[in-house]
């Protein structure tokens, strides 16, 4: 328990979003992925999500983590309803989900998207490759209706709230998963590093330099060792080879600008690290399946 206080106590969390929305059609998107954590509470309707099409049920959450691509199905999950991928689905959104209106007896979720971040510098949930479940806690589902609330209105000290209420998600779903002893063999392998200064060194400057180059000499002196076991110890310890954390981060970061400035997509590749602006459009599409001009305008109907 003294190892999770100390990430707990070194975390970093950033509210990003909360929204409730209508499900105007079913639908299965094949491959749903995001760099951030997403946590759905099913208000009326059902839901599925994974290979084995897994029913959330009315009142329970499903947990998405940063970076897991995995099928989710809004609404009803007939043989007969419509698939698409993630990129189709961000594209026509608006199809499929719309912002509640008050007083409406659709089918509908809540869903909050935030960051949790140790040291500042890595993902929680996805260093610890927590996949995708269903969460059973009403203290939980209240906390994202009372962010919910808050973000509709002007309340007093409304963004202190919604961080504070952001933070205790984030614990109340860590302690979740320990009293319920889920993915034990994931946690003890994957929580370890945390203990390592050294990688918590190149995680820091990973975060800070990456416009920079970032090769695995480069990493070998800021860890102390030598180039040829660099490479071998970060994947030891986090179970990836460093240029994939890096290109990881570096796509996180050019989302983050996406999402909030009106740089172009030339400028923002260079600076997460890519100087060609076509490269870093191909390796950006590969990861999330969408362009990078596609994501900006998915977050402008998202704010919906």
């Amino acid at each position: 328990m003294e190892d999770y206080n100390r990430v707990i106590e070194s975390l970093s969390v950033r509210f990003i979003k909360a929204k409730e929305l209508e499900i105007v059609h079913p639908v299965k998107v094949a491959n749903a992925y995001d760099v951030e954590n997403t946590l759905i509470l099913l208000n009326k309707g059902t839901m599925a999500f994974g290979a084995e099409n897994e029913k959330v049920n009315e009142g329970e959450l499903l947990f998405l983590p940063a970076g897991k691509m995995v099928s989710v199905t809004y609404g009803s999950n007939s043989p007969t309803v419509h698939t698409i991928s993630n990129e189709d689905f961000i594209t026509s959104r608006e199809k499929y989900l719309r912002k509640k209106a008050e007083n409406n007896s659709a089918d509908y979720f809540s869903y909050i998207t935030f960051d949790a971040k140790v040291f500042d510098s890595v993902s929680l949930f996805t260093s610890l490759d927590v996949p995708p479940f269903i969460i059973r806690y009403h203290k939980l589902a209240n906390l994202v209706k009372d962010i919910v609330e808050e973000t509709h209105h002007e309340y007093a000290g409304k963004n202190r709230v919604v961080a504070i209420y952001t933070d205790q998600i984030v614990i109340e779903i860590i302690r979740y998963i320990l009293k319920n002893q889920l993915f034990v063999e994931k946690l003890a392998t994957n929580s370890t590093y945390f203990k390592d200064p050294r990688l918590i060194d190149i995680f820091s400057f990973i975060k800070e330099n990456l416009s920079d180059d970032l090769s695995n000499k480069v990493l070998a002196n800021v860890a102390n060792v030598s180039e040829d076991y660099v490479g071998q110890y970060f994947k030891m310890m986090t179970g990836i080879n460093p240029q994939d954390y890096i290109e990881y981060q570096r796509m996180e970061a050019a989302v983050n600008l996406l999402r909030t400035t009106k740089k172009s997509i030339r400028a923002i590749g260079n600076e997460v690290g890519y100087k060609d602006t076509a490269y870093f459009c191909r390796r950006f599409k590969m990861m999330f399946g969408i362009p990078a001009g596609k994501m900006r305008r998915r977050e402008s109907t998202m704010s919906m």
